[in-house]
């Protein structure tokens, strides 16, 4: 064990950014000691994408890529060209760990687990000779401009002493699993301007009582409409899962924080759920007739199971105004209008946005300006590099959190 005053680089936060941050500075020769609050490392990591870990999004070319990132691409295309989506895939796959391609380009380990991205992290970091800490609470980190050195107090005032330190303590998503967004303030009081913190990813609770009865229900290739006091908003297509208290999965993930923006003006919020979006309102009725002639002597409940998710047939025939025991060939041409045009339009009724224990990721963070992404290291004090979730970066979901780990981990465990 190298003395506290001997560590050439010192990586807060034993996350995804941390760990590949340390694993590399590590096999460049240099003393590193890992800094985690937590009894063990990775504790987030091991239930991204339920436990799957979504990797990245098989997108190797930088600029599609970063499209994804929004406004943040500028920013971050230096970063890209050094390790992007290609260079994660062949650093996960020269180290034995093969992946698969899913939907949406989500890339996923071939073995369904996230303990695969943890163990190959972790041998990298064994391999680079990286000193681990656990239960080390950072308390504040200082600066000292004319010697360069950065001094980090723990909880039980103990000090560590080096001249290039990596932030890496993640964001206030999730804080059951460490990430309480200490970081902000350590990286405030040295001057960095931070962006408030917020929810980014998160399920999106609602008023609808019917919605519990299909808890577990999900539907894919769908398209989710906000509505605004009666104005249409935006339009999202994907994925989505019905909970207990709303819903949840990738498309309602990614609209999350813009109708978190609509919460904000007080004013009703509402959602409305397409589950046929490929068909137009005729289509989609002439579809349905064709359903209702083809068993008309069945009852409605029983025919309508192969179209749409069973959980969601007795909620649709109510809201439709359609007993369920109708025979098929005595519903009326009202109401058969009425069930296509629900259909295309089931209305969700906004409460809120769940709180930060169910949020993916969190947005806002250190002002990008203050990065110089070629280095990751901070234009305030250059002796830091601030990576991965502590950054303001908007992104979906999908694998572009971790992708954002990755590379800014990686390059600034090479910078430093």
């Amino acid at each position: 064990m190298h003395k506290k005053s001997e560590w050439d680089v010192v990586v807060i936060g034993g996350g995804p950014a941390g760990m590949i941050a340390a694993g590399r500075a590590g096999s460049r020769g240099r003393r590193v000691l890992l800094l985690e609050k937590n009894p063990t490392l990775g504790k987030k990591l091991l239930i991204t994408g339920g436990g799957r870990c979504n990797v990245t999004n098989n997108k190797p070319e930088v600029r599609t890529m970063l499209a994804k990132y929004k406004k943040s691409d500028k920013f971050l295309f230096s970063a890209f060209t050094q390790f992007g989506v290609a260079e994660t895939l062949d650093f996960f796959h020269t180290r034995g760990m093969a992946t698969k391609e899913e939907a949406e380009g989500r890339v996923f380990p071939a073995s369904n687990k996230a303990q695969s991205v943890y163990d190959v992290l972790t041998k990298y970091m064994k391999e680079g000779g990286v000193q681990i800490q656990t239960k080390a609470k950072v308390t504040s980190i200082a600066a000292e401009k004319s010697s360069g050195e950065i001094t980090i107090t723990l909880a039980d005032k103990s000090t560590i002493h080096t001249h290039a330190c990596i932030v890496a303590s993640g964001g206030t998503s999730r804080p059951e699993t460490g990430s309480t967004g200490d970081g902000f303030s350590w990286l405030a009081t040295l001057g960095h301007k931070v962006i408030a913190n917020d929810m980014a990813l998160v399920p999106i609770a609602l008023k609808d009582t019917w919605v519990k009865k299909c808890a577990g229900v999900a539907l894919t290739d769908i398209k989710l409409t906000t509505f605004q006091s009666g104005k249409k908003q935006k339009a999202y297509k994907g994925k989505m899962l019905f909970t207990h208290v709303g819903i949840s999965g990738p498309a309602v993930l990614n609209m999350s924080r813009d109708v978190g923006d609509l919460l904000r003006d007080e004013e009703e919020v509402m959602i409305m759920l397409d589950l046929f979006p490929t068909l137009d309102a005729g289509a989609l009725r002439a579809k349905l007739q064709t359903i209702l002639v083809a068993d008309s002597n069945k009852k409605i409940k029983n025919i309508l199971s192969p179209f749409v998710a069973p959980a969601l047939v007795l909620p649709l025939l109510a809201q439709a105004g359609i007993d369920s025991e109708t025979p098929s060939h005595s519903v009326r041409t009202d109401e058969r209008k009425a069930l296509a045009a629900l259909l295309k339009a089931i209305p969700l009724h906004v409460v809120g946005l769940l709180g930060k224990d169910k949020a993916i990721v969190s947005s806002g963070g250190v002002e990008l300006s203050q990065i110089d992404f070629k280095t990751m290291q901070s234009r305030v004090v250059p002796q830091l590099s601030i990576v991965g979730d502590m950054l303001n970066i908007d992104r979906p979901s999908g694998g572009y959190s971790l992708q954002l780990c990755w590379t800014t981990g990686y390059i600034a465990g090479n910078s430093c």
